[in-house]
């Protein structure tokens, strides 16, 4: 299915699934909505963490349609999250009802996108086999500050085994717009993981650790754990693990 036909899916309610795998060679996507007043200091903050917040685009206060996508912002993702003050406050599949003139949108790169290359070159993606959502960590890795936004980078887990890893890192490094390569290879507790099992967003996927080694990426939600300890009056994002897909091909 092409982008437009699944995102008209997503408009109409008719498919609301985890956004992995779906339209191989596009570009996806992660969503932050603020309110204009923190729009510098949140641009300012993916700037200076382009790892994990790598801007693919940046909507003018008001607009709905971005430039990488016909698309329209409120309605095209298949689940959004609202906040409010901080607080997580409820799930929907449609934000026109909440819609305010002043809301900049922020589209992220995501790891999402970087999938296809891995499967064409022969490796499992374990989340995708088990129907699963990524599983995504809080970590210890600091980020760098901008005005009020900061905290700790959230990462992306895909377990790979070991003779694939070295691959895995050329190849997603190639996608600098979708995190690139990963931050982190192995043991989990060095960046603050105590379980896999437990992962802070998305599911956890099942493997053997004897044959499988943890490969860790800069996430897209890590935006999202930022503005929340901002606490902003309101805040729109998209739900982990379901993505605006865009018109834009991906990186080669």
């Amino acid at each position: 299915m092409n982008p437009l036909e699944q995102r008209r899916k997503f408009r109409f309610q008719e498919e609301s699934s985890t956004t992995s795998g779906m339209c191989d060679n596009y570009l996806q996507a992660n969503m932050i909505i603020l309110p204009q007043e923190y729009a510098f200091d949140f641009l300012l903050f993916c700037m200076r963490n382009s790892k994990s917040c790598p801007v693919v685009d940046v909507l003018e206060p008001g607009v709905t349609r971005p430039q990488i996508a016909d698309a329209d912002i409120r309605t095209d993702l298949p689940k959004y999250r609202i906040f409010r003050n901080g607080k997580f406050t409820e799930e929907v599949k449609d934000i026109r009802s909440v819609w305010q003139e002043d809301f900049v949108t922020f589209l992220i790169g995501c790891s999402f996108t970087f999938e296809k290359a891995l499967l064409e070159d022969g490796m499992s993606l374990l989340h995708q086999e088990q129907k699963k959502v990524v599983p995504m960590y809080n970590t210890n890795i600091p980020c760098k500050e901008a005005g009020q936004f900061k905290g700790s980078m959230v990462v992306s887990m895909r377990a790979l085994k070991p003779e694939e890893v070295e691959q895995a890192v050329q190849i997603t490094e190639k996608f600098q717009t979708s995190h690139g390569g990963p931050v982190h290879i192995g043991n989990p507790k060095e960046i603050g993981i105590e379980d896999l099992s437990a992962p802070d967003y998305g599911e956890p996927v099942e493997f053997n650790e004897e044959s499988r080694i943890p490969v860790f990426w800069g996430c897209g939600v890590t935006p999202q754990n930022v503005c929340l300890q901002a606490k902003p009056e309101i805040m729109i994002a998209h739900s982990p693990g379901h993505m605006l897909i865009t018109d834009q091909l991906e990186e080669k």
